[in-house]
């Protein structure tokens, strides 16, 4: 079964904060010099806002102070916090990526006769081939630029700019900073990682809101059944059977939420003092909905929250919930029944 690999920095969960405004300004890593492109926001979500021209900003987190803090810039690497405080103005670092960029001007010379057909494996492995995936259409592709080392197999994607998606299935408007895209073409599997934010509900975009608002949620709902969000919100209810899953280990047998999951007060001072649980088990594990997907463990235990957050830098996926990706993703704020959770 091919392997797959990828990364969306949903991660973290012990944020430090209070229904307050936090304010900051982005510096550049050695220079300190200000960042005035950068975004600020909660990955996965539609809240978020950009620095000024002196690399100051404002964010409201009233409503979000259980959630991490992702801030990014094209040329820089994002950077999430996961504590934070309002007390005093944050100073904030971004890493910038010298060396990739440096990469792209000097090795992507060759490849313009290439260029379509690695757009086009680009767009399978990063939005994904699923009828959602395919009404994806990414706005600025001549923002993206490849490079092939020959030496390795391997095709790395670079985007000078946030990628811009208008997800036509969906009704979502999309902006995505890439921070690393890798396909190996030997092994037919890839690895890529970066930052998402929902920047637009098409819904309240259209005429007939109603009509067009029955099919989007009724896309959104298919989206959502069977995922990852929506089976970390089932472990999190304990409510995997009613919620449609079935869990397996190696010797075939069928586990329940308290065999993989336990529970710890978090540390994060939130007015809803909620807990963090976590997901663990001594090997991987096959998950089932409508068809059978694996769980491969990268770390012996992976923290998850109430609204499906989950640490993906502790878990790979085969299967089916592998084949859901940027063209599938829908916004933390969404739940099943149409209304916003928040």
């Amino acid at each position: 079964m091919r392997r797959i690999f990828f990364i969306i920095l949903f991660t973290g969960f012990n944020t430090v904060a209070y229904n307050q405004v936090i304010k900051g300004t982005i510096l550049e890593e050695g220079t300190k010099s200000t960042i005035s492109t950068a975004a600020i926001y909660y990955a996965g979500t539609f809240v978020g806002t950009l620095a000024d021209k002196n690399g100051n900003f404002e964010l409201d987190i009233s409503k979000n102070t259980l959630m991490p803090l992702t801030i990014s810039s094209i040329g820089y690497y994002s950077l999430t916090l996961t504590e934070y405080s309002t007390e005093k103005p944050l100073i904030i670092y971004l890493t910038p990526k010298l060396y990739e960029l440096k990469e792209v001007v000097i090795s992507s010379r060759p490849l313009f006769r290439k260029r379509k057909e690695y757009l086009k494996l680009f767009k399978d492995v990063f939005l994904g081939t699923t009828y959602n995936a395919r009404n994806c259409e990414i706005i600025n592709e001549n923002d993206i630029t490849f490079y092939y080392d020959s030496s390795q197999d391997t095709l790395k994607a670079i985007a000078s700019k946030p990628i811009l998606i208008n997800n036509r299935a969906l009704g979502y408007k999309i902006r995505y900073y890439l921070d690393k895209f890798e396909y190996y073409e030997n092994s037919g599997t890839f690895f890529f990682k970066g930052s998402i934010i929902f920047i637009e509900d098409l819904i309240s975009e259209k005429t007939d809101k109603k009509l067009s608002g029955q099919l989007y949620e009724k896309r959104r709902k298919n989206a959502y059944l069977g995922s990852r969000m929506h089976f970390f919100r089932a472990l999190w209810a304990d409510n995997l059977k009613s919620a449609g899953f079935l869990i397996k280990n190696s010797e075939e047998e069928y586990l329940h939420t308290k065999d993989i999951v336990i529970q710890e007060e978090s540390h994060s001072m939130d007015s809803l003092n909620e807990k963090l649980k976590y997901l663990k088990y001594p090997e991987n594990l096959q998950i089932y909905y409508t068809s059978w997907s694996n769980i491969i463990f990268l770390n012996p235990i992976v923290d998850f929250n109430k609204d499906g957050r989950y640490d993906d830098l502790g878990i790979h996926w085969e299967g089916e919930m592998s084949i859901k990706r940027i063209g599938d993703l829908l916004p933390f704020e969404y739940n099943e029944s149409g209304n916003k959770n928040r």
